[in-house]
């Protein structure tokens, strides 16, 4: 199989490298930390004029003719930076969400506003939130936690369960009767909690049919969770480097640390785990083009798996390797194991993905 990129997809690697490389230093990233929103709306409104935000849709869903290839050479790149903007949560999870749940008449007003960066969305998954149908539409109840890009997010997609099944509604943020709690994840982005008491929306809140949005929300998750494998694989091979280029210069008994044989064989360990899981991702990538679904969560919880756990035992290894320096707020390589930690545990930890691999065990590779 061929694992090289086209000439527009190289192009476009290149250009998200660079930009991260001029505009997203760790120290302006560190300002951003402390920004009222946590990251930088004028570096959205780049995204959306370079394209990004639509890169990894096709023409005809309101994008500029890519996939999930090119969403994991967007992600990989901005994680070398640990970018704060919420790209997965909305460019990624929301709008995988919005494809495969909404109408056609509410694709056609969502997306567009999605891809030119004037509206944010989030996807808000609530197991408990019922809905109760009113002749004038729904009224909400429940909660729904750790919502990334939450805090900014101009509309929530909020799923909520009745006797018809699961739904997806459209809610804003602002609705009376929703109580919003923001907070910093382990690894500085933004999240949100939300309690909804008593909600009420019109019909037209509804995305797509009433009942039917349990399969959008299963995709939307297998989505974020290559996502976050793509993150993981651009924050390892950061973290590997950092370290190399660290133990080549600290010093110890009179010579540096990568001198010692021990410490060649833990690098060493830290790069097969970084290929491994590269080649995991690809395989977690092709694995989103499966039209069926149970091939597709197999092939999504193998990569989840495999990327997760390296990712935990790079950066652990980082962090060892670096010794005090590593732990300190000041220093990068501890920012790049907390984004490791998060994507072990967050949409699927490695054991829910390892039941769900053995559950699917029989279907198709």
């Amino acid at each position: 199989m061929d694992f090289s990129l086209t000439p527009e997809q190289q192009a476009l690697q290149d250009s998200v490298r660079r930009f991260c490389e001029r505009e997203y230093g760790f120290e302006q990233r560190r300002h951003l930390l402390g920004s009222p929103e946590g990251f930088a709306r004028a570096n959205w409104a780049t995204f959306a004029e370079l394209g990004w935000l639509g890169a990894g849709l096709a023409e005809e869903a309101g994008g500029y003719g890519g996939g999930p290839v090119e969403t994991m050479i967007i992600l990989e790149q901005m994680a070398r930076a640990l970018v704060l903007e919420p790209f997965l949560s909305c460019a990624v999870v929301a709008v995988q969400a919005i494809l495969a749940q909404a109408t056609p008449e509410q694709r056609d007003v969502l997306i567009p506003a999605i891809v030119a960066g004037e509206m944010l969305a989030a996807l808000a998954i609530g197991p408990e939130t019922a809905a109760i149908r009113m002749s004038d539409g729904y009224v909400l109840n429940g909660r729904a936690n750790f919502i990334l890009g939450g805090p900014s997010a101009d509309l929530l997609l909020v799923s909520a369960r009745n006797g018809a099944g699961i739904s997806l509604f459209q809610i804003d943020p602002a609705s009376p009767g929703l109580t919003r709690h923001d907070y910093h994840a382990v690894d500085g982005r933004r999240v949100s909690d939300i309690v909804l008491e008593s909600v009420r929306v019109g019909p037209d809140a509804l995305l797509g049919k009433e009942g039917t949005a349990a399969p959008a929300i299963a995709l939307a998750e297998d989505h974020a969770a290559i996502g976050l494998c793509a993150e993981a694989v651009g924050a390892m091979d950061t973290a590997l480097w950092l370290t190399r280029d660290y133990i080549k210069t600290r010093r110890q008994f009179g010579q540096t640390l990568n001198t010692f044989q021990a410490l060649q064989h833990r690098m060493a360990d830290m790069l097969i785990e970084t290929e491994l899981a590269r080649s995991m991702l690809y395989r977690g990538v092709a694995a989103l083009a499966e039209t069926d679904p149970a091939a597709r969560r197999k092939g999504v919880s193998a990569a989840k798996v495999q990327i997760g756990e390296a990712g935990y035992f790079v950066g652990g290894q980082a962090i060892q390797l670096h010794g005090a320096i590593g732990l300190t707020e000041e220093y990068s390589v501890g920012h790049y194991f907390k984004r490791l930690t998060l994507v072990r545990g967050l949409f699927g930890t490695t054991d829910v993905h390892l039941a769900r691999f053995a559950a699917l065990r029989g279907a198709a590779p």
